[in-house]
């Protein structure tokens, strides 16, 4: 998977694709218009974050590409590419539990805060991609 030369993008499904772990200046890109929201990246090898409308909803550190993410009332889907242990945090629903599946496996469960923000880790080798699905429970 390569990275995301705009930085982000929306893909023909109708998802969005953002990031570029390979980056070694943090760069960004505001303004960004999808389906009548408005997302700003801010992306490098060290940290990732995508926010809508001025409202957090992902973040990684290390940084990450992050292909065909979609979020629903119920659930958020994301292929994810990276170096190493990634610490990821999302945006979801306040104070719920949530079932995490990476690459199909079930990873347990996590629970939102108050904020409505979920940390899970996923192992990437040097590269490696994983698919997370994040549902609540």
């Amino acid at each position: 998977m390569a990275a995301i030369k705009e930085l982000i993008c929306s893909e023909t499904d109708g998802t969005i694709s953002f990031g570029d772990y390979t980056l070694t200046e943090k760069t960004k890109r505001s303004d960004f218009e999808h389906k009548g929201d408005v997302y700003k990246v801010k992306t490098y090898c060290d940290i990732t974050k995508l926010e809508k409308n001025g409202i957090f909803v992902y973040e990684s550190v290390p940084g990450t590409t992050v292909r065909n993410l979609h979020e629903s009332d119920m659930m958020m889907e994301f292929e994810v590419e990276g170096n190493g242990n990634t610490q990821i945090t999302v945006a979801l629903e306040n104070e719920k539990e949530y079932k995490t599946f990476i690459d199909g496996i079930n990873a347990g469960t996590v629970k939102t805060n108050l904020g409505g923000k979920a940390t899970l880790s996923v192992e990437l080798g040097n590269g490696g991609t994983s698919k997370v699905r994040i549902v609540q429970a």
